[in-house]
């Protein structure tokens, strides 16, 4: 068993207290998902076995990306800021600047991650379930700093700004998100929704209504799907999940199950510039179909 000890050997040694912002964070999430759980208990927005799928998908995801983030994905953004442009020195007004930035390349990141299938393949995982509610939120990838989601943040990096300041920009923005995993708001005040990404922006992104694919890649605002065209309104109720569903309960398919799938259709090809196709094309290019169950 880890000592105490050793587990504040291990934080002092490697992390910084921004490393650890969603950690932080979890209580508050697990006191939102009781109420809620608590709340819609009647109307069939929770189902146990899903929630249970979602909650063991964060809890792992915590897990990976805090060691991926010591092995991976700091000394690469370590490298990248030793090469910068400038040197930013972080102050409120700029941190809001930041901010920014990393909310327009979040949705960089959000929009590339739906429309090229390698990073597909990490972000299938936030939309298996076919429920919607607050545990949804949970379902991350353990697979993002391989696929490389943080490649989309090194602008900032190159820009100027130390990279744990840059990860927890993008901390605070992915606990705003938690919060629009729900049905339990319905709309919110015009001008918030016409700003802001909210319960219902975010209800549309994860339909698979061929109306709502692809669709609302916002994080903490809608302003740049509005600007990009990316932008839809909830009309007609959401049919939650995916256009090829993966039914399983096993921790490593939810996480594996799309790699897989490319590898395979990868595999069907007769050239290797058709098969290398499949890593950048989007998701729906040439699926052959694998029809494996896990």
């Amino acid at each position: 068993m880890l000592s105490m000890d050793w587990l504040l050997d291990l934080y002092h040694h490697h992390f910084d207290w921004r490393d650890l912002t969603l950690v932080m964070l979890s209580p508050i999430f697990a006191v939102f998902i009781a109420m809620e759980a608590w709340r819609l208990r009647k109307t069939g927005v929770f189902d146990l076995r899903d929630s249970f799928d979602s909650m063991n998908s964060g809890g792992s995801y915590l897990v990976a990306d805090l060691i991926l983030l010591v092995v991976l994905v700091l000394p690469a953004m370590g490298w990248v800021y030793e090469h910068r442009l400038f040197t930013v020195e972080v102050t409120p007004l700029r941190f809001v600047g930041l901010f920014l930035f990393v909310e327009f390349l979040y949705y960089g990141f959000h929009r590339g991650s739906h429309r090229i299938r390698w990073f597909w393949c990490a972000h299938v995982v936030h939309h298996g379930s076919e429920k919607m509610n607050f545990g949804t939120a949970l379902r991350q990838s353990w697979f993002y700093p391989i696929a490389g989601n943080w490649l989309f943040y090194l602008p900032a990096v190159f820009l100027g700004f130390e990279p744990r300041w840059v990860l927890f920009a993008l901390s605070l923005n992915l606990g705003y998100q938690f919060f629009v995993h729900t049905t339990w708001v319905n709309k919110m005040p015009a001008w918030f929704e016409f700003i802001f990404n909210t319960p219902s922006h975010h209800r549309a992104h994860h339909g698979r209504n061929a109306q709502y694919i692809d669709k609302n890649f916002g994080g903490m605002l809608i302003v740049f799907d509005r600007l990009f065209g990316s932008f839809v309104p909830e009309r007609e109720p959401v049919d939650y999940g995916l256009e090829h569903p993966f039914p399983t309960h096993n921790l490593f398919w939810l996480n594996a199950h799309e790699w897989r799938a490319m590898f395979h259709d990868m595999a069907q090809e007769k050239t290797w510039g058709m098969r290398l196709a499949h890593l950048w094309k989007p998701p729906e290019w040439r699926r052959h179909g694998n029809g494996f169950q896990g």
